[in-house]
């Protein structure tokens, strides 16, 4: 991401800003450490950052619109209830089909079983202190969904402060977050609680979600240990407005059909995690976290008149622990290096999960089409290093080892399945960083990921052994900085996958289909401008493109083809100017491409968008400050479209209005 005015990072390694490939929208507090884990900024060379000041502020109803502003990240928007959207990137779609991006929440994972994000439910904006973002294969430290990369959402901890936002806008919105931070001593809390309420932008929109959060730290006299207790809670309920026929999202995309007015669903959602953090001495660091994911999904939906409505529901707890020890040797060996440290992990996962359907009437039961039950563990651990030969060189190795266990069983068929014998997933990698000049950094990485079979598709439905979808990947660019006022980056990256798989959404049996070999590549460019002491100006642009290579045998049309509902490209910007103290105006933009509906690529190109957005933020005084918001102010129409028997069409939100006020107290 691209820093617009302050960016206090701090590296642990005390690399200079050519020497850190990673990029900075907004401003990240980040206290420094010699010792502890190594930093994103020292170890991976495709990182983006966004900070507090460009989240907090945000008017989002659901928290994958916050995104809007990271370069190479694309929206998926469905826009129906709970299922509000996805977020994806270096040409992965966000259907749901092969979730390829890790999500965690203060460095716990919280995807759930396919891959999905229902715990981004249990976050406001006003609790969030920055969003990581890294892009690429390179990263060792995580193996299940983090095929594409991975998102790090870090909330507040720490301090004192009480604050209140309160909003009131299009739609019917309420929104209150408060937020209150102690800090007194060994010991530091952190609250949270959040509550908002609209009715939507179409019929039978309207949707109700509530969060809270406590955190618990202790830190020892010496600063040397710290433990801590983190819980969160959601539970979110919404109407499905469903989908529309070409011609009647045009004409009237407010509507709802018949046929939905019954859909809809519940979703509770909790996370509870310890976490431990030490240095033994000045050479060596641990940390541990050890957590609980539950989430429990109710939903309702009937995809057109001529189809039964379905019940489906997800109730899923993950158990899971993660390890690391970070050494930074004073080796007589090793006197002529800069700098040198070695790290290494372990983590594990246990799932009990469920996943029974209904056909109903009404929300009426009628007949069961499925009664999943399965139990899905992952072990996997990794080792990594940072080697300064000299002081312009930095050199990342690192290795991955996965492995995925488990059992299945359908009552309601009377089957039981082992788990896929996808053995020991082997993930080299290796990142290189070169800084020749103060104004500029070289970059590469190349890496290995994987994808294993989601839910069903994950065991032993038949006498064949299917081995994991392997994906290499690899990165190259450059990151300059020519002048104080300017900086940005520029890469060219491609991924490669070996028999890759999608799940069939609307399938009973949760079995999957074989896409084959497929690879992506793309440009990716961002750029940051401080054009004067009141003016910043920031661009991302990513192309890409997605193509089947060798097609799976029973669908060979599709050789040469684009992945569906991947755009060949997206982009976002914006300007903030600031007129007077006590005034900031700001505009942006955010858009993408067309697509394809489906692998044959037959039919037309659907999807792309360009929408404008606008605010106005006056600092009443040092309590008070008051926001407007604009958002989509073209009143542009877009669209989500998918295709069974036709083409559905989910219009996206008109024009809309908000006004916040900041309270702090």
């Amino acid at each position: 991401m691209l820093a617009l005015g302050a960016a206090p990072w701090a590296l642990a390694q005390s690399a200079s800003a050519a020497e850190d490939s990673s990029l900075t929208l907004g401003t990240v507090e980040v206290s420094a450490r010699r010792s502890g884990p190594l930093q994103l900024n020292n170890v991976l060379t495709s990182v983006d950052v966004i900070g507090a000041d460009r989240i907090q502020q945000q008017q989002a109803q659901y928290n994958w619109e916050l995104f809007a502003q990271s370069p190479g990240v694309m929206l998926t928007q469905f826009r129906q209830g709970n299922e509000s959207g996805k977020l994806s990137f270096r040409g992965f779609n966000g259907e749901g089909e092969v979730n390829a991006v890790k999500l965690l929440i203060d460095g716990i994972p919280s995807n759930d079983n396919a891959g999905g994000m229902p715990f981004l439910g249990t976050l406001f904006p006003l609790d969030i202190a920055r969003i990581e973002v890294v892009r690429g294969t390179n990263d060792a430290r995580y193996g299940l969904h983090n095929i594409a990369g991975n998102v790090n959402i870090v909330t507040r901890q720490g301090g004192n402060y009480d604050e209140a936002r309160l909003t009131y806008g299009s739609f019917n919105t309420r929104q209150v977050q408060v937020v209150k931070g102690v800090e007194n001593g060994n010991w530091s809390q952190n609250y949270f609680i959040g509550y908002e309420k609209s009715d939507g932008y179409r019929d039978h929109a309207q949707a109700e979600n509530i969060a809270f959060s406590g955190k618990w730290f202790y830190t020892s006299d010496d600063g040397r240990y710290r433990t801590g207790l983190s819980i969160r809670h959601a539970n979110a309920y919404a109407q499905e407005p469903g989908y529309l026929t070409a011609q009647d999202a045009r004409s009237n995309p407010t509507s709802s059909y018949a046929y939905a007015q019954s859909d809809g669903g519940n979703r509770q959602m909790d996370q509870v995690s310890l976490h431990f953090d030490g240095d033994i001495d000045d050479q060596l660091s641990v940390a541990a976290k050890l957590y609980l994911n539950r989430v429990r999904d109710q939903r309702w939906l009937r995809y057109s008149s001529t189809t039964s409505q379905q019940e489906r529901l997800i109730d899923e707890t993950h158990y899971g622990l993660l390890t690391n020890a970070t050494y930074r040797p004073r080796w007589k060996a090793f006197e002529g290096m800069s700098d040198l440290a070695l790290e290494g992990g372990f983590s594990m996962e246990r799932q009990e999960d469920q996943s029974p359907r209904y056909n109903t009437v009404n929300k009426v039961r009628v007949s069961q089409t499925r009664d999943h039950h399965f139990v899905f563990d992952t072990v996997g651990a990794y080792v990594q290093a940072v080697i300064k030969p000299v002081d312009a060189l930095r050199i990342i190795p690192g290795y991955r080892v996965d492995h995925v266990g488990g059992r299945f069983n359908d009552p309601s068929r009377g089957v039981s399945y082992g788990i896929q014998n996808y053995g020991y997933i082997r993930q080299p990698k290796l990142s290189v960083v070169y800084a020749p000049i103060r104004e500029a950094s070289l970059y590469a990485n190349w890496g290995r990921t994987f994808q294993v079979g989601a839910g069903a598709a994950a065991y032993k439905s038949n006498s064949n052994d299917l081995r994991p979808s392997i994906n290499d990947g690899w990165e190259s660019g450059v990151k300059f900085t020519p002048v104080d006022w300017l900086d940005g980056r520029v890469a060219v990256w491609e991924q490669r996958a070996s028999d890759e798989v999608k799940r069939r959404l609307n399938d009973p049996t949760g079995d999957s289909e074989n896409v084959g070999r497929t690879k992506r590549n793309g440009v990716d460019l961002q750029i940051n401008l401080r054009a004067s002491k009141r003016t910043t100006l920031w661009l991302a642009y990513s192309r890409q493109r997605s193509e089947i290579i060798t097609p799976d045998p029973t669908a060979p049309n599709t050789l040469g083809k684009e992945i569906d509902h991947v755009p060949r490209q997206v982009y976002s910007g914006g300007i903030d100017y600031q007129a007077t103290a006590e005034l900031k105006l700001s505009a942006s933009v955010n858009g993408q491409g067309s697509y394809y509906l489906t692998t044959a690529n037959t039919g037309g190109k659907y999807g792309g968008y360009t929408l404008f957005n606008a605010s106005a933020t006056y600092q009443v005084n040092d309590k008070l400050s008051l926001e407007l918001q604009l958002k989509n102010l073209a009143n542009r129409y877009y669209e989500y479209v998918w295709i069974n028997d036709q083409s559905r069409h989910a219009p996206g939100d008109g024009r809309a209005v908000y006004l916040s006020a900041n309270v702090k107290y």
